[in-house]
């Protein structure tokens, strides 16, 4: 089954896997998801990820989420912003901040995948991957 939109797919993947509150998930492996779950990892959304060899020829990648004390998931919400069919781009100084800075915006620059923060703090713009809260 062909995907046309991993990043999507990874993030429902991710959504699904909260709302029966399973321990981990596995997600078919690329380079743009391996720094997304970076990116989460280190954005404290996740537990950890590690790449596995699974079936498919490029592996997978196996995401432990993370759950707070009481039981409550660390993502609460996943947003897809640019799309195969509308894509989104943002200079510099348009880098938007999710509810209030609660929110983490992941930007693919030519610097390589980053947090909206750290695309501020490099001084550059790119597409506006997705929003994670």
């Amino acid at each position: 089954m062909t995907v046309t939109d991993p990043i999507a797919d990874m993030l429902t993947r991710i959504r699904n896997a909260i709302l029966v509150g399973h321990d981990s998930v596995s997600i078919p492996s690329s380079n743009m998801k391996m720094a997304i779950a970076k990116i989460l990892r280190e954005e404290g959304f996740v537990a950890d990820y590690a790449p596995s060899k699974g079936s498919s020829p490029s592996g997978s990648i196996r995401l432990a989420l993370h759950y707070r004390e009481d039981g409550d998931p660390a993502i609460t919400g996943l947003k897809r912003v640019s799309k195969p069919g509308l894509r989104v781009y943002v200079r510099k100084g348009e880098i938007p901040r999710y509810y209030g800075g609660l929110g983490v915006p992941i930007l693919s620059t030519s610097k390589g995948v980053m947090t909206g923060k750290q695309a501020w703090r490099e001084q550059v713009g790119g597409e506006l991957l997705c929003y994670v809260w």
